[in-house]
């Protein structure tokens, strides 16, 4: 079986700028697509194997030339980022790119994952098949292909990865995380995704977030010399003392927007 283009999609997140003095790099890392069996959210049933993805993006890495990022597949408009490498492990294949923060698409887009990540915060990869068979779960070929057969790429590659809302890929893993942005302000959604995927609960994560943004606006603000200063309860003791160890300074908290989940 020959010549197909099929779309399957997984997860994505903005990875740390180099420069936080700087205007946003635009980079982003995504787990565009995972080996083995699966069945997708709409039902489409993928197994794929790494080979045939490996050879495609040898080829594309000899170019020198970089694979186009749209926004939900919008392919006859301008790309609002590009794809530059490709990686591999025994779980899947990961894309490394930028959007393009000096155009107006790119920047919107970037800004809108900022602030929604859970909204917009999927990728999804519009593949191609020069050729291809259907297999059952173990990777085997099937003669006679049914219902619970699998697609597998047996030579092909992608012809371009877009952001999308709605991630169909479940084994899908956000990769990075950014906490602030280009002028060092911390965005609390971002601190409580990293701490949730740190291990945290939700109440946890909420409560840190919230003392994190109010000791960092404490410190940017001049406070006034009080003679009788306030004693705090027992419990903000507690809560500020832990949370100050813990995050110390502004590298820690760099540290911390640079977790990836393994």
């Amino acid at each position: 079986m020959k010549n197909l283009t099929i779309i399957c999609e997984a997860q994505v997140q903005l990875a740390k700028s180099a420069d936080e003095n700087q205007n946003p790099s635009g980079k982003i890392e995504a787990r565009v697509t995972t080996w083995g069996a699966r069945e997708g959210a709409d039902g489409r049933k993928f197994n794929y194997k790494a080979e045939p993805f490996m050879e495609w993006a040898k080829a594309m890495e000899a170019t020198g030339k970089p694979l186009p990022m749209y926004f939900q597949h919008n392919d006859e408009s301008m790309p609002v980022g590009e794809w530059t490498s490709f990686e591999f492990d025994d779980k899947g294949m990961a894309g490394k790119g930028r959007l393009f923060t000096n155009t107006s698409a790119g920047r919107d887009l970037y800004t809108i994952m900022k602030e929604s990540p859970n909204m917009v915060g999927g990728v999804s990869v519009g593949a191609y098949a020069d050729e291809y068979c259907m297999v059952d779960a173990e990777g085997n070929m099937m003669d006679e292909p049914d219902d619970e057969s699998y697609f597998q790429i047996s030579k092909g590659g992608l012809r371009e990865v877009s952001v999308v809302m709605y991630p169909n890929n479940p084994n899908a893993e956000v990769m990075n995380l950014e906490c602030f942005d280009a002028e060092g302000h911390m965005n609390p959604r971002m601190v409580e995704k990293a701490l949730r995927e740190a291990g945290l609960s939700k109440k946890d994560a909420t409560t840190a977030s919230s003392i994190l943004k109010k000791l960092l606006e404490q410190r940017d603000v001049a406070q006034p010399v009080l003679e009788n200063v306030p004693t705090p309860s027992d419990t903000d003791a507690v809560d500020e003392a832990s949370i100050l160890a813990e995050f110390n300074t502004r590298e820690m908290l760099k540290k911390l927007s640079l977790y990836v989940k393994e």
